[in-house]
């Protein structure tokens, strides 16, 4: 392998830049840190006892500050290229370059690291950390262990990806990364490092027959009613996406919803997946409005594998794939109303009756006391009569009797 050497150093392109975002190290006090290891957490795990091989090792107490990128390149220096892509046969090695450059104003000394490469839950590349094991294509990159680059200097560093005779075909992603280490003690004593690194992927797709495979593992659906009424729920529909083949593929998908037989359906396109590598996964999450809770609602996932970037890949190997799971819309609102006016409908109903009940006794009562007032006077006017008939009869009577008397 050739040694490394300096070129003039020039401002990264944009494009480099992105690469090269956050790979900022400056030393003034124990806040500073604190922010840089929040900072470069997610691409640069924070170390207790950061390695010898991590680069230029700096306290924090000092006022320097070093600021690179690393980029792919040709032995001249940067070519513009964002990352490494090569199609290669097994059992074939191919040379390659990469450019350290140094902004800032001190030397530097950057640990040169290959390992696999992994996408993100947000699907965003990155490689493994320091304390995992390369097992693919991390471990078919040769590379010196570390390279000096003076400020504001750029050097090209070569490098060899040789592919196994066994490797199987497909794509196989890697990164290469330069990394510096700092070191400082926190508010109780304890020793602090972080190691941050910056660095590109180097895809290696290995020729022979390709596999594009996507597969719909896990499908979940629940249902969010509404508690208005008269006003439909939403359907939250998550799933995980599987790239059972050998080579990294996007994905567009569809998301439905059917109730009452088909006669009541609702759809929606999820956002589409850029890449998913093979052996990864990368989950989505849909959420479709306007459903009415019907009972059972049965929501059908649709992925259409797609190519990524310019890969060419036989259409008839994008084959759609379907999953379909029957989640219960239960509408609890409605049942809520109907149970409220039912309690409504009964009490207004057994009001009535109460009511219906107490006139019906009113009249009833006053109908007795009509005929017991009836009764009395009628006894009343016959016990009247006869009083007066007992008492001409008597008169009479007499009457006879006293002339009789005179008569005789």
């Amino acid at each position: 392998m050739s040694t490394a050497r300096t070129v003039p150093a020039r401002p990264a392109p944009e494009r480099d830049r992105v690469v090269a975002r956050g790979a900022t190290i400056r030393r003034r006090a124990a806040a500073a840190l604190a922010a840089l290891v929040v900072t470069l957490l997610p691409a640069a795990p924070a170390l207790a006892n950061p390695s010898a091989d991590a680069g230029t090792t700096m306290p924090r107490d000092v006022d320097d500050t070093i600021t690179w990128s690393v980029a792919p390149a040709d032995a001249d220096g940067l070519d513009g290229r964002r990352w490494v892509e090569q199609t290669v046969d097994p059992g074939e090695t191919v040379d390659e370059h990469l450019a350290v450059t140094n902004f800032g104003d001190v030397p530097a000394t950057f640990a040169l690291i290959a390992a696999d490469g992994y996408l993100t839950d947000r699907g965003r590349f990155n490689m493994l950390p320091a304390d995992r094991e390369s097992v693919d294509a991390g471990t078919w990159i040769t590379i010196q262990e570390d390279v000096e680059v003076g400020p504001g200097e750029t050097v090209v560093v070569p490098y060899t990806v040789a592919v196994p005779g066994n490797a199987t075909p497909g794509d196989h992603p890697a990164g290469i990364a330069a990394s510096v280490s700092s070191t400082g003690t926190d508010a109780g004593g304890n020793s602090v490092g972080v190691t941050s690194r910056v660095g590109f992927r180097v895809m290696t797709r290995v020729t022979g027959e390709v596999q594009p495979t996507l597969t719909v593992p896990d499908v979940s659906a629940s249902y969010t009613p509404s508690w208005n009424p008269f006003a439909p729920g939403e359907v939250r529909v998550t799933y995980d996406v599987a790239n059972d083949g050998n080579i990294r593929l996007g994905a567009d998908s569809t998301v439905e919803t059917s109730a009452l037989f088909g006669l009541a359906t609702r759809d929606a396109a999820a956002e589409p997946m850029a890449e998913i590598l093979p052996g990864g996964s990368l989950t989505r999450t849909v959420e479709i409005d306007q459903v009415w809770p019907l009972g059972p609602v049965t929501t059908t996932v649709t992925v259409t594998p797609v190519p990524v970037a310019e890969d060419e890949i036989d259409a008839a190997q994008l084959e759609p794939v379907t999953t379909t799971v029957t989640t219960w819309a239960i509408p609890l609102p409605q049942l809520l109303l109907l149970a409220i006016l039912l309690v409504l409908f009964l009490g207004i109903r057994d009001e009535r009756r109460r009511r219906r009940k107490r006139l019906e006794d009113m009249l009833s009562k006053a109908r007795d006391e009509g005929r017991r007032a009836a009764a009395e006077r009628e006894r009343g006017d016959g016990g009247s009569a006869t009083t007066a008939g007992a008492a001409s009869g008597e008169s009479t009577g007499t009457g006879g009797a006293a002339k009789g008397d005179t008569t005789a």
